[in-house]
């Protein structure tokens, strides 16, 4: 097992790779570290050269940069090892947070391991941390990540992490969001939410709602969002069942009003989970 040292004396920095946290949006919100660690840096990893230049050029960092995202970061890697080896200092960074969250990096990292290359943190901003620290929600949380696209893989995973004891984080994009409104209400009824949009920007926008109140946006905004689903507020018991008064008043609603509309109506008057009675009026309307 390797153990490494990171304090520094007189204000050295070793040779090694540096995974340094940037600004999620205020380029104020980065450490004297970081900006040290990056000044002194021969090279700078960057997902998009051009988005990390209005963080360099503010404060005259003239290290040089190399591309390194998604779709290239496999190809770099022999040339940036072969540069770590060389007993230069690198620094990684993403457009914006820590990377290697939901962003390049983990390969590097993983390579440098097998390399026995010393990897530093830089810790600073995280999206995820500053959405949980603002939530009011549960100090456990669970970290997704991007939403999946294919909608059955989003599926599967609500299934699971519907029962997690615990708030759940997910960086999602507007488009997406607004098709995933209906399966965010269905799993995860009886919660609250957090929509974190733009944060630490100037046009930043927090939404706090019920999910049984959510919404779609009317327009796409720009942006990714950052959302925070709460813990479970309150636990319905799941063991009891529909009484035949109301499977008879559901009956007679199924063909006036919609699911959602019965599924909250019959819900103030029971115990019964919202699950269990959206799940026969579903099979309801599947029998017609």
């Amino acid at each position: 097992m390797m153990i490494l040292h990171t304090e520094t004396t007189n204000n050295i920095v070793k040779n090694g790779l540096y995974i340094v946290s940037t600004p999620i949006g205020n380029l104020s919100d980065i450490t004297l570290r970081a900006l040290d660690v990056l000044k002194k840096s021969e090279y700078i990893l960057c997902e998009d050269t051009r988005t990390s230049k209005y963080l360099l050029n503010r404060y005259e960092i003239k290290s040089k940069l190399i591309s390194n995202h998604k779709f290239n970061e496999k190809k770099n890697l022999a040339k940036i090892i072969e540069i770590l080896k060389s007993d230069c200092i690198v620094s990684l960074i993403s457009d914006a947070g820590t990377p290697s969250v939901s962003d390049p990096g983990a390969i590097l990292i993983n390579e440098c391991v097998a390399n026995d290359i010393n990897i530093f943190p830089i810790p600073g901003a995280s999206a995820v941390s500053t959405a949980v620290s603002i939530s009011g929600f549960s100090e456990k949380y669970f970290f997704y990540g991007f939403f999946p696209e294919k909608n059955s893989k989003l599926k599967d995973d609500f299934t699971k992490l519907e029962n997690l004891d615990g708030c759940i984080v997910f960086f999602i994009s507007p488009r997406k969001f607004n098709r995933s409104v209906k399966d965010i209400k269905y799993y995860f009824s009886d919660r609250k939410i957090l929509v974190c949009r733009e944060m630490t920007k100037f046009y930043e926008e927090f939404i706090r709602i019920d999910i049984d109140k959510l919404e779609s946006f009317k327009s796409d905004p720009k942006g990714e969002l950052t959302i925070v689903i709460s813990e479970k507020i309150k636990e319905k018991n799941s063991s009891i069942i529909l009484k035949e008064s109301d499977k008879e008043n559901i009956k007679k609603m199924i063909k006036k009003l919609s699911i959602k509309d019965i599924t909250d109506l019959i819900s103030q008057n029971t115990d019964v989970s919202k699950k269990e009675i959206y799940n026969y009026c579903l099979k309801l309307k599947n029998e017609k």
